[in-house]
């Protein structure tokens, strides 16, 4: 099944490593695939730097800070709109902060690829409807599918996503 993943780069803060549009479309697609979504889907990724993402999440979310991810779904309880002139379901964008996933990557010990692959794969569950932010099982059970997705893709987890001394 055909999915077209978009991808832009908006910031000169980062240079996109070669092989990353590629490993972003992979991570789209195994998403789509270990969540039998059975239509043809399109998706848009931009790569942004702290000072855009920091405005977004502060206009969006009322968070005056930058982040690693954001996700802006279109779908609403598995209901998308199509684009015309694909009919493929439009699922939403993925903001990805280059600078911070340079930072993140840093900390966990593992490379930019394996950050922004798992924040891809992270905003890709939140643009299908999994949430984590109440906590509890919803977020164990989006964890798990996104650390499946990520062994699928070849990327295991080998480190904690906590910091020393930080609630998991």
């Amino acid at each position: 099944m055909a999915h077209k993943v978009y991808i832009t780069n908006q910031q000169k803060t980062v240079k996109v490593p070669s092989g990353l549009r590629i490993l972003i479309r992979r991570s789209c697609n195994a998403v789509l695939e270990l969540e039998h979504f059975g239509q043809p889907a399109e998706v848009s990724v931009t790569f942004v730097d702290n000072a855009e993402i920091e405005r977004l999440n502060t206009q969006y979310r009322s968070h005056p800070n930058p982040t690693d991810v954001l996700s802006f779904p279109l779908g609403q309880d598995g209901q998308y709109d199509k684009n015309p002139e694909t009919g493929a379901v439009m699922l939403g964008d993925i903001v990805i902060s280059m600078e911070k996933a340079v930072e993140q990557a840093a900390i966990y010990g593992h490379t930019l690829q394996r950050e922004v692959a798992f924040l891809t794969v992270h905003a890709m569950y939140h643009l299908l409807g999994y949430d984590h932010e109440a906590g509890g099982i919803e977020a164990v059970h989006m964890r798990e599918k996104e650390e499946t997705t990520l062994t699928k893709l070849g990327l295991p987890r080998t480190v904690s996503y906590t910091r020393p001394g930080e609630e998991p």
